[in-house]
Formats: C-alpha cells, structure tokens, sequence
C-alpha cells in the first residue's frame, strides 16, 4: 500500500519527491525516507510518523541531487520506526518497495550466510541486500537488478538508485502498480498517476513482470526474461488542480460534497437522456445468456456488491453469489460455465480482487469490472470495465466512489433486466428517470446538515454502536458502521434489522446507540417493529429515513433525519450520504485525523 516516487531530473530532486510523497500519503503514512544521489553517494533522510516529521528533518538536514526516490510507508514486516522507514539499502544501492517478498526469510538467510548484513526488521531491506551482493561480485546496476527480480516472490513495486550512476533509476513491478512519468529532460516514476499528476500527463503503465531503465532521455522497458518490450505512452486525464482541497478543511469533507456531481457525471456516461435508455459498452458476450453472476470486493466495494446483488436478483432474475475476494479466491466455489464475474474496485490494484478476477478468468467467467481507474491492472485483465466518474478519491475512508460504484450498479441492473426480457421500455424510462433524479436529491441530502450534527453528538459519547438495515438497507447499515469504525475509532456493528433478536438485541441499553436506515417502502413496517423491539429495550434510535417515513419515526426516535423521498430502486444511492456525513462528523467531535485514520490506507495493494 505504501507510495513510490522517483525523479531523474535536471533540478533538485528532494521537492520534487517529497511534494509527490504528499499526493501520496493516502497510501500510508507510517514513516517516509526520502534518497538522492549527490557526488555519486547515496544519501538518505527518514522518519517515523508521517511526512510532517520528515519535513522537519530536511529543513534541519537538506537533501541535494537531481536523481532521487521517496516512500511514504504502510508498515507490514516490522514496526513504523526511523530504521524500519525506507529508502533501505547500502552505500551501493538504496530501494524503495510496495508490498510483501514473501520468501524474503529464505533469502535472508542466505545473504547472512554470504556475509551481507541487515539493519532492519522489514522484508524490503532483502531486495537491497541481494542487489548489493550482486554489485559487490561485479554485476552492472542493470544485471544486479534483473538478477534480484529472477529471484523475488510475492508483490513488489521497486525503484532502485546506484551509487557512481546519477541520471539513472530503476523500477520494477509484479502484483503492485507502477506508472512512468515522461517531462521535458526529466523523467518520473510513481506508484499511480495521481503522484505524477503535476509533473507530467504522459505516462506508460509497467505491465506485471516489467522492469524499466530510466535515465533522463526516457525509459527502456524490459520483461523479466530481459527482453526489451513496448509499453505505450499514454496521456492521463489526472491534472494538478484536481487533488486539492477547494477550501474544505478535508479531503473527505469534498468529497462527500461531490456526490451529487459524482453521480450525474458518472449515470451521464451510461445514460442515453434523449431515450432514457441505458447504454452499455460493447460486451463480448450476451448478457441474456449469461446462467450465474459472482460478485467480488473488498471493503466499501464489497457493500456495494451487496446492493448490486439485490437489485440484481430483484429486477434482472439472475441468480447471484457474492462474497468478499480474501475469501473467495481461497474458498474455490465451482462455478458456472460461462457465468458472469463482477468485481468493484475503486483503485483497479486492489490485491485480493485482482487474484480473484485472475481465478474467475481461469474458471471460464466473462470479466467485467466496475473500476475508477481504466488505466489499472484490473481493467487490462478484464473483458470489460465500467468505469466510475468519481475523480480522485484522496481520504483513505471511500464516500464519493461508493455512490458512483452504487450507479454503475444500478445501470448494470437495468440493462440485465432489459437484454433477459424481464423489463419492458415503460419500466426502463420510469428507472432511469429516478436515476437521473438523483443528482438533485442528493444536493438536498446537504440541507440536513445541522440534524446530522445533533446525532453525531451523541454517536460521539459512545463505545459502542448497533447500526440496523433491512433489504437493501442492510448493506447501507453496514457501509455506516464500517465509516464510523474508520475514522471516529468507535466500535461499530451492523445486522440485518430482522437478525437483532437472534443475538445482538442483548448488547442494547441506554449507552448503546441504535442507528437505522428506514426509507418509507415495503420493508418499512416490519424494520418499524425492529425498532420498537430495540426501544423497548432501552435503546436510543436515532433513525435516517425519508419525508414519507419520518412522522411515524418521530415518537418513538431520538433523532430523525429525513431526506427526500425517492423510489424503491435507488433509496441505497441516497441513503448512504447521510450515513457517511455521520461518520465524519462524528470523527470531527472526537478530534481525530479525518483523512488519514490510523493504521489504514487507501489502495490495498497488499494481500
């Protein structure tokens, strides 16, 4: 999960590295190092914490050189201190790394047992140590490199600088990605183009397998065979103006101001507003044919699948499995022939749902992926990708992206629902027109600012919390709780409401708050009666519903928050924007870093 840079330039490379580092800290914020090359020494800055801390180290210690990379580290072998903070290396090489060598324990001990000696805890210092073993028997810093990546097993994106070879970097990845920046006399490598986004809009995604040479006329890509390969040059849509702030005190804060937008933007792309029809990419098979669908996800994505499973089965008839990709790909379900496989990813690297897509591929699925970035991995091995116009979601707790990934869905639903000959052109123009309602409703959503407020003050004094949704509700209870865990630190669990009987309903009292999502519609009375059972037991509901379900709320819940009333069909969509307001102002009552929780990271390029 952790941030790579890299520079070869013509200015001083420190900057440069570290205000990449910033664009990159969603990804973690354990520790950051940053190296150069100065005289043809390798010279190196690192602090634990996050990079503030090495900010204050290089107004105390500068860095020069033109040639240099960063890291911004989430720590998986070893704890987040200055020693265990990357770069790693020796006096001939220092590396940067993204993901886990997993047999970095054998490795280890053979290079002990050569003579090479360790200095930290983390698996990363392998891949220094065994370029450096190379070095020292007089391989070139090319055939040093290529002959510790032969060796590797697991995850890696890599970039390497060499002592007494300035204007030069080497990158490298397998399983994690990793982007290359083309400028004017300089060149740049990063962990995605978002680090890039100010420098440079041409850009050459390695493929897995790759390696690259890059020295300040450009790059040579290789395979790890050593053979030279062609990696296109591709202009990014990324510009510097759309990773800031815009005022707001944080990333999560504007991007849950982006709802609205996000949604227009994205039912725009799958939306035909002349017919009200839906408009899906070309697909390499029939969508009518197709006997089972799987869903597969991590994370918020994994609750937006639950939604789309719902609204799957419902409307489109098509039998769905879902489960989340650590397990599925480990739990190796038979599957249908022919069946569809549908994976949600907002970064397109998250490691579990690539090695499940790669596994559904393998067991004869047509892929198709619902991806923010058509540019990743994910999207290269897919069939076909539906892409999300959500932007570039930079607070580690996903809002923005869930909704539009929730509107990918809901198009995806209804042309299943058409191409099976389940929903006539009437049906189909009544749903896409409450689709493209929504956008309006959302903006309302934010005139219930102040109601959310109140509840997040009493959120705010518990330990504990109950979250409680039925139907499609459900996973919208669960994308509640999993916000507040994140970003407030207070446990939280969600249940189907009809569950809480069976179980959690002992957990109840006073200091138990109980949140509810209860749009008005066919499952209101009988989620009511959950709550009734709830309140009986001494609970506080503090319910989010809608204009036509809040009067019969109001007696018997402590707070009410009640958005527009909208359709069956797309009630998730917009009732989920409230949840995540919740959670952020609670995190906001208890003082905590809204946009980089501990312990977390955004892109989950790790297994």
């Amino acid at each position: 999960m952790c941030g790579i840079v890299g520079v070869v330039g013509s200015n001083q490379a420190t900057p440069v590295i570290f205000d990449a580092l910033r664009r990159l800290e969603y990804r973690g914020y354990d520790s950051a190092g940053i190296a150069t090359l100065e005289h043809g020494l390798v010279e190196r800055r690192r602090a634990a914490g996050k990079l503030d801390h090495l900010a204050t180290l290089l107004a105390r210690m500068p860095l020069p050189g033109v040639t240099g990379i960063g890291h911004t580290r989430w720590a998986t072998h070893g704890a987040p201190t200055e020693n265990n903070a990357h770069p790693h290396g020796t006096e001939r090489v220092s590396v940067v790394h993204n993901g886990i060598i997993e047999n970095f324990e054998e490795l280890r001990r053979e290079l002990e047992e050569a003579g090479q000696v360790f200095s930290t805890e983390t698996d990363s210092e392998t891949i220094a140590q065994l370029v450096d073993y190379h070095l020292q028997r007089g391989l070139s810093p090319r055939e040093a490199a290529h002959a510790c990546l032969k060796r590797l097993e697991g995850a890696y994106a890599l970039a390497m600088i060499f002592a007494g070879h300035d204007g030069m970097v080497i990158g490298a990845r397998h399983g994690a990605p990793l982007v290359v920046g083309f400028g004017d006399n300089e060149m740049f490598l990063g962990s995605d183009s978002l680090a890039l986004a100010p420098l440079t809009r041409r850009i050459a995604y390695l493929d897995d397998g790759d390696w690259a040479v890059i020295t300040r006329e450009g790059a040579t890509f290789f395979d790890m065979a050593g053979n030279q390969v062609d990696r296109p040059i591709k202009v990014t849509a990324l510009i510097a103006a759309a990773v800031g702030k815009d005022g707001y005190r944080h990333y999560m804060e504007k991007e849950l101001h982006e709802h609205p937008v996000v949604i227009g933007q994205t039912l725009q792309r799958l939306i035909d507003p002349a017919t009200r029809r839906v408009v899906m990419p070309e697909l390499p098979f029939d969508l009518a044919s197709v006997p089972r669908a799987v869903v597969t996800a991590c994370g918020s994505a994994f609750y937006a699948g639950m939604i789309g499973r719902y609204w799957i089965e419902q409307y489109g008839r098509l039998p769905v499995d879902i489960d989340v990709a650590s397990e599925m790909r480990y739990r190796n379900p038979p599957l249908a022939q022919g069946g569809l496989g549908l994976l949600i990813s907002q970064s397109g690297e998250t490691a579990d749902t690539l090695a499940a897509l790669r596994g559904m591929r393998a067991a004869g699925q047509h892929i198709v992926s619902v991806l923010n970035v058509e540019q990743s991995t994910m999207a290269r091995e897919s069939d076909a990708v539906l892409g999300t116009v959500a932007g570039p979601e930079i607070s580690v707790a996903s809002t923005k992206a869930f909704t539009a990934q929730l509107s990918v869905l809901a198009c995806l639903t209804i042309a299943l629902g058409r191409a099976r000959g389940l929903l006539d052109a009437t049906q189909e123009e009544s749903m896409v027109t409450h689709l493209l309602d929504l956008p309006s409703k959302a903006t309302e959503v934010f005139e219930r600012h102040d109601e959310i407020r109140r509840m997040a003050a009493i959120v705010a004094e518990a330990r504990d919390v109950l979250y409680l949704g039925r139907g499609a509700m459900f996973p919208v209870a669960l994308e509640g709780a999993l916000k507040l865990k994140e970003i407030s630190y207070i446990h939280a669990e969600a249940y189907a409401a009809g569950e809480m009987k069976h179980g959690p309903i002992s957990l109840i009292d006073s200091t138990v708050p109980v949140v509810a999502t209860v749009p008005s519609g066919p499952l209101f009375d009988k989620t009511l009666s959950n709550l009734q059972e709830a309140k009986a037991r001494g609970g506080r509901l503090l319910v989010f519903t809608d204009m036509e379900g809040a009067p019969r709320l109001r007696d018997i819940a402590e707070c009410v928050v009640a958005i527009p009333t909208v359709d069956e069909f797309v009630a998730p969509i917009l009732q989920t924007i409230p949840v995540q307001i919740l959670a952020y102002e609670v995190a906001l009552l208890r003082g905590t870093d809204v946009d980089q929780p501990r312990n977390l990271a955004k892109s989950v390029t790790v297994e």
